[in-house]
């Protein structure tokens, strides 16, 4: 039956997010929902997993439908306790990783404990969505994050789509009816400056803090997910793990003398 649908709900946040409220009143519209998620902030944590700690479980909530656990891990942790341990007997129809506080557009897909847990559920077969919202005020508004995140859940649930699926959803800051609707899009080339801020604790030792400004390699673009959120629309990116270059690698085989599935001759 449809609404025995299973749906797995994380994110990066923690458990006690604002964004994790949010994201639970997305996905109970589906099915039985099941939290597993941080105890604490892991933002940027990507695809780490906890390999030389003990790892704690806890069971913060059970209502009709809902169950929320926190957990000591990162985001990745997380979605593998659920598959792996938790769920291992049921069959999760889909994952919801968010909805972050902060856009997780451009290169920031890499970094992202949030998109590291969605591309994580993607591989046990089922599809999966990182929501965020363009927003990391602590009272963040996210009623356009759930009223579009539904739409774009129902829209994957009903169907359609080959597996596997992982898809980078954005939305921009604004009231539902001052966003300009979905576009799909394809992630914006850029990266991060750095920089460390130095300062002196009480005891005169130094600590740094690091902050960075994004740098938008091609700003004139109309295609990609920063124009798409500049512009009023939520980002919607097909996210793939094959990172191959895969042009390079043909540039690459004069450069070596080699084709892409040969191997070198011995000297």
């Amino acid at each position: 039956m449809e609404n025995r649908r299973l749906i797995l709900v994380t994110n990066d946040d923690g458990y006690a997010s604002k964004g994790m409220a949010a994201a639970i009143e997305v996905a109970r519209g589906f099915g039985r929902v099941v939290v597993v998620a941080p105890e604490t902030t892991q933002s940027g944590m990507s695809q780490a997993i906890t390999m030389y700690n003990p790892l704690y479980l806890r069971r913060i909530r059970q209502e009709e439908e809902l169950e929320v656990y926190a957990f000591s891990g990162t985001p990745v942790d997380c979605v593998k306790m659920a598959f792996d341990y938790l769920l291992r007997e049921e069959r999760v129809d889909l994952v919801i990783s968010g909805i972050n506080h902060g856009s997780n557009s451009a290169v920031n897909v890499l970094y992202s404990g949030t998109m590291g847990a969605a591309i994580e559920g993607s591989f046990y077969g089922c599809p999966a969505i990182g929501l965020s919202l363009d927003d990391h005020a602590a009272d963040a508004d996210f009623e356009a994050s759930v009223l579009y995140g539904r739409r774009i859940v129902g829209d994957v649930l009903a169907g359609g789509v080959p597996l596997p699926l992982c898809l980078n959803v954005n939305v921009p800051v604004g009231k539902p009816d001052e966003l300009r609707g979905i576009r799909l899009c394809r992630q914006n080339r850029g990266f991060w400056r750095e920089e460390f801020y130095r300062h002196e604790d009480p005891r005169g030792r130094e600590y740094f803090w690091l902050t960075g400004e994004f740098v938008n390699m091609e700003p004139e673009a109309t295609d990609t997910d920063e124009w798409a959120l500049a512009h009023g629309y939520v980002s919607v990116v097909p996210v793939q793990t094959d990172m191959t270059d895969y042009a390079r690698l043909r540039e690459l085989r004069g450069v070596f003398g080699v084709g892409p599935a040969e191997k070198p001759a011995k000297s």
